[in-house]
């Protein structure tokens, strides 16, 4: 993990870098998919989302949580990604999910710049990173 300076800018510009983007989704599609189908199952984007601990953990502190909550609030993320309702995520859907997710974490943020703390690896890092190492413009 690290700390970085960002704002909305930088992640539209990351989701428009087609192949930067791409290859980042990629990256983290196949990181997740552990039984190597080419789908991602139910568990297989549960253990994602666990690992965040987005509602077991306020700014640091584990809550308390109602485990059938948790689990409506995980049914209806995972099936954003599913658009098919197959019961499985494919490469393209999570790829368009992944870039609305990106886009609302931009128009949220807006563009003054924010300081986070960014999971090594993560898409939003990812955009960090990208911004660092794109030459200037001329």
């Amino acid at each position: 993990m690290s700390v970085e300076v960002l704002d909305g800018a930088t992640i539209v510009s990351f989701v428009q870098d087609e192949e930067a983007f791409n290859a980042s989704v990629y990256a983290r599609f196949v990181k997740l998919d552990t039984n190597h189908d080419g789908l991602l199952s139910y568990d297989e984007m549960l253990a994602e989302l666990q690992s965040l601990r987005v509602f077991e953990c306020h700014f640091g502190v584990d809550v308390k949580t109602d485990p059938d909550e948790v689990s409506r609030v995980y049914n209806a993320m995972l099936l954003q990604f599913d658009h098919d309702l197959n019961g499985t995520v494919d490469l393209k859907e999570f790829k368009e999910e992944s870039k609305n997710m990106m886009l609302g974490i931009a128009n949220g943020l807006g563009f003054l710049p924010v300081q986070m703390v960014l999971e090594e690896g993560s898409f939003l890092k990812n955009a960090v990173e990208r911004e660092l190492t794109k030459p200037a413009a001329a």
